[in-house]
């Protein structure tokens, strides 16, 4: 008997080609979601490169990085060796002094401005000429930029955070408490300010032009030390006074510091004062302190802090609250 032979399998020609062009077409539609999954599935970390100028948000002083940064820039840029005598003013820059933008306000109505009948219905916050020529920035006797300079020092000092909740005690124009403003959150910056000048700067010009109207700053007039009108239910983790406590009288001084006393977050809140403390010197030391003690404070010791723009540097006296 022969051998038992297979039976051959017989595929028919377009059955094969039918085959082979369906797995070339299921090929190509998995072979994108294949590459994707290997992708995804690899938990080998991307390689990432970190760049100097990277920094945290809650950094507040400048590091000696950023410093050295900006001395290789003057550099690259041969600006270190300014000299205002070599360095002159050319076409296309247009000085003009405060008083004669002011004068060009008034004249013009404006710089480039809508005619009558229409002229006034094109600006959402109308702010007087003097405070746009920024005449406000000259009512200190020294630069605006010192500002900057005592935010950086009381912020530092008390490691404040975007969440911590701040009084000045004469805010004037915002010098400083426009950088309190922008660093904290929403409604967090207080101010006690007596002086009505200093407050439409603040409320028609440095806010608005800062860009600040949503954080929403409580600045609130008075001369009476009365904190009442901020509300209850928080304590501040800073109070300061920056030149202010020189030109009130000393029992008002004591009356404000009793008052927000109970106000001040126990132990880790502070209360700065600038220049000096003459209204507890003029006690003599031990009565101050036992004084200071009745109240529930504690002098912790005085400061200085330099500038970061020019030569000058101003005094603090710091104190604490010690009782819970």
């Amino acid at each position: 008997m022969a051998p038992h032979q297979p039976k051959s399998v017989v595929i028919p020609i377009p059955i094969l080609v039918a085959a082979v062009t369906a797995s070339t077409i299921l090929l190509f539609f998995l072979i994108p979601f294949l590459s994707s999954s290997s992708t995804t599935s690899c938990l080998c970390p991307a390689t990432t490169t970190s760049h100097p100028s990277s920094r945290s948000e809650l950094q507040i002083l400048p590091t000696s990085e950023d410093i050295t940064w900006w001395k290789q820039q003057l550099h690259q840029n041969q600006l270190q060796d300014y000299q205002e005598t070599k360095n002159k003013l050319r076409k296309g820059i247009n000085p003009r002094t405060r008083a004669q933008q002011l004068q060009d306000l008034i004249e013009f109505k404006g710089i480039s401005h809508y005619e009558e009948p229409e002229s006034s219905n094109h600006t959402a916050l109308l702010c007087p000429g003097e405070l746009l020529v920024e005449e406000h920035h000259s009512n200190y006797g020294e630069p605006w930029a010192g500002g900057r300079d005592v935010f950086e020092f009381l912020a530092e000092s008390v490691h404040l955070s975007p969440n911590a909740r701040v009084l000045e005690i004469g805010c004037g124009t915002l010098r400083v408490g426009i950088h309190f403003i922008r660093y904290l959150d929403s409604q967090h910056f207080h101010c006690l300010e007596r002086d009505e000048l200093s407050l439409i700067a603040a409320f028609r010009y440095e806010i608005p032009s800062q860009g600040l109207l949503h954080k929403r700053p409580l600045i609130v007039k008075g001369e009476d030390m009365d904190f009442s009108r901020f509300g209850s239910g928080f304590h501040y983790d800073l109070i300061y006074a920056s030149a202010v406590f020189l030109h009130m009288p000393d029992k008002l001084v004591w009356i404000g510091l009793e008052r927000l006393v109970n106000r001040l977050r126990p132990y880790e809140g502070r209360i700065f004062v600038s220049h000096n403390i003459k209204f507890c010197s003029r006690l003599g030391g031990d009565e101050c302190t036992e004084k200071l003690a009745s109240l529930g404070l504690d002098y912790v010791g005085k400061h200085t802090h330099d500038s970061l723009l020019f030569n000058h540097y101003e005094i603090w006296f710091e104190f604490r609250r010690i009782k819970g």
